[in-house]
């Protein structure tokens, strides 16, 4: 049977959540039917999740123009390509005692919930090859965004040996053979962010070879200017920066900018489980950002408050016709 999970989702998911995630997926659908683009951010730990498993799939049918995702998750899509066979699955973390969790660290596994990251096979084995492309580019005085080095130490090939996943299931590698464009705010609030820092503190690299935040927001509102005509959608996985930052190019052109032409996202989706109550960005409902100036009144918008580690691929596999 063709569109299985499709069809099943069709069929199922008929009210409450359920049908949020269906009429999600079918504006998404709609939102690219009729020429418009998407824009998907992810936050929290979805790389580690592995949700390259289907995005990787999503970007290689161009079902995504633009990525804004944390450098968390830039990063950890790399680390699980190279050193998954290392990863370590601690099913009853909610027992963990203090000491249980010291453990892990002295073992060099740091826990992401049910996951530990081994340190030595996924941050040591990156940070030996992505060094000396900073530093090469540090010496020849050129600069480039945190993705774009990524794109350049998975395109060299120095990694290949260490592959221990099917590359069709690394999402940014389906992005960097597409050069697809990617934001990432606040990058420096990462592994190797935290790396860079370290060489930048010992002298060795100049601080100026990774471009900026700023930086990103001024190509992020170029690329919006020459990719608006017919709509650019956002589809927001989790909330936090990596979903605040690149809705704020609209008002930003709009208001800052004095661009009055400039169009409102013209779909907008959000999967979170926050509370709405609690005043973080990620628990707002769509309406809030009417009074932002990042929505239409008329702007399709959608919630999923719901597990995103759950609901982003069933969306997915129903776009893909799984």
């Amino acid at each position: 049977m063709s569109n299985t999970i499709t069809n099943f989702i069709e069929k199922y998911y008929l009210h409450f959540n359920a049908a949020a995630l269906v009429d999600a997926a079918k504006g998404y659908e709609k939102q690219q039917a009729d020429g418009g683009k998407m824009l998907v951010s992810l936050a929290g730990a979805m790389s580690t999740a592995e949700l390259g498993k289907i995005f990787a799939e999503i970007i290689r049918q161009d079902k995504v123009q633009i990525i804004s995702c944390t450098g968390a998750n830039l990063e950890e899509d790399v680390m699980n390509l190279v050193a998954h066979s290392h990863y370590e699955r601690v099913p009853h973390y909610r027992d963990l005692t203090p000491q249980d969790e010291w453990d892990l660290l002295e073992r060099g596994l740091n826990r992401v919930t049910d996951t530990c990251i081994p340190e030595e096979e996924a941050f040591r084995r990156l940070q030996k090859h992505i060094y000396k492309i900073w530093k090469d580019a540090d010496t020849k005085g050129e600069r480039y965004f945190p993705h774009e080095f990524m794109y350049k130490l998975l395109l060299s090939g120095v990694l290949e040996e260490y592959y221990e996943i099917d590359l069709k299931d690394s999402w940014m590698y389906a992005a960097a053979e597409r050069n697809l464009p990617i934001i990432v705010p606040g990058w420096e609030d990462s592994t190797m962010g935290n790396i860079f820092a370290s060489y930048v503190l010992k002298g060795d690299i100049k601080a100026s070879t990774m471009k900026s935040g700023i930086e990103y927001m001024v190509f992020l509102a170029d690329w919006y200017t020459n990719n608006c005509e017919k709509g650019i959608g956002f589809f927001q996985i989790g909330g936090g920066i990596a979903g605040d930052f690149p809705i704020c190019v609209v008002p930003m052109l709009y208001q800052d900018m004095e661009r009055t032409d400039t169009p409102f996202w013209n779909y907008f989706c959000q999967i979170s489980d926050s509370t709405t109550s609690y005043g973080s960005y990620s628990g707002a409902v769509p309406n809030e950002k009417i009074t932002w100036g990042k929505l239409d009144i008329d702007t399709p918008k959608f919630i999923v408050e719901s597990d995103a580690t759950i609901v982003a691929p069933l969306i997915f596999a129903y776009l893909l016709k799984m």
